[in-house]
């Protein structure tokens, strides 16, 4: 019988590699997470401190943390100082206080006009910063579910129109729904039959001389609700066509250098 060969296994005199490896893999994580301890932003760091504490206690939060901001920031760039607001020109006040007068004298005409629609609840007349707005229930203009106007929304509207064609201010025609779905051929979602209703009063206005370059119609459907959708009264009153006359004058623009200039 042939005597079997054994063959003397090579001993790896190299594995310590291995353990060196994983030690300075592990030695080099160690050190970046100590470098991004030590790199904190300390302005930052004492503002969420002070949020914090003004949170928790209820107090008024302190400026220390926006001035530490402040020092760093100006440490590390240039800050770009923001341009003083300048008042307005007298031309633009006297031109504001026209048009307010102008506005007044206009949302009495309308209140003239709108005056049995508003005692019965049918029609809201604000005024405030923006200009004058007229909410106008859905009922008084447009059948359920329709944004075809009726022949007596027709001749309110068009007393309206009337007198806002003798004024230059711009008109926005919002439409809205309550959150009943709408889904037929015409009018596939409230976003549609908003919109169209809305179009169908600028059509109107046009019609009766005002100008169509300061008529916007937009449609909201259901998205801004001004009364609780879950009562009829509630829907009711979210249904409706807001027309707004916008009595804004801009203020004169204030160039911003570029920095280094």
């Amino acid at each position: 019988m042939a005597r079997k060969r054994h063959e003397e296994e090579h001993e790896n005199h190299e594995r310590w590699l291995v353990s060196y490896a994983d030690f300075i893999t592990l030695l080099f994580a160690f050190f970046v997470v100590m470098y991004a301890i030590s790199s904190v932003n300390e302005g930052k760091y004492r503002i969420l401190s002070d949020a914090i504490n003004s949170a928790f206690r209820n107090i008024p939060g302190t400026t220390a943390g926006a001035m530490q901001v402040l020092n760093t920031t100006q440490q590390t760039s240039k800050l770009v100082t923001p341009p003083q607001i300048r008042p307005s020109s007298p031309k633009v006040e006297e031109q504001k206080r026209k048009n307010r007068d102008r506005m007044r004298n206009m949302a009495q005409q309308l209140m003239a006009v709108l005056n049995p629609l508003v005692k019965a609840g049918q029609v809201r007349v604000t005024e405030n910063a923006l200009g004058i707005t007229l909410d106008i229930d859905a009922s008084v203009l447009f059948e359920p579910g329709q944004a075809t106007l009726d022949e007596q929304a027709i001749v309110v509207l068009a007393n309206v129109g009337k007198i806002l064609a003798g004024s230059d201010f711009p008109i926005t025609v919002e439409g809205h729904t309550d959150n009943t779905p709408i889904s037929n051929i015409q009018f596939p979602s409230n976003w549609e039959l908003s919109v169209v209703r809305a179009s169908s009063v600028v059509r109107l206005f046009i019609e009766n001389g005002v100008a169509s370059r300061l008529l916007t119609a937009t449609g909201y459907a259901d998205q801004r609700p001004v009364a609780d959708n879950s009562t009829p009264a509630g829907r009711q009153r979210n249904r409706r066509v807001a027309i707004t006359i916008e009595s804004q004058v801009p203020d004169e623009g204030v160039n911003v250098p570029l920095e280094g200039r």
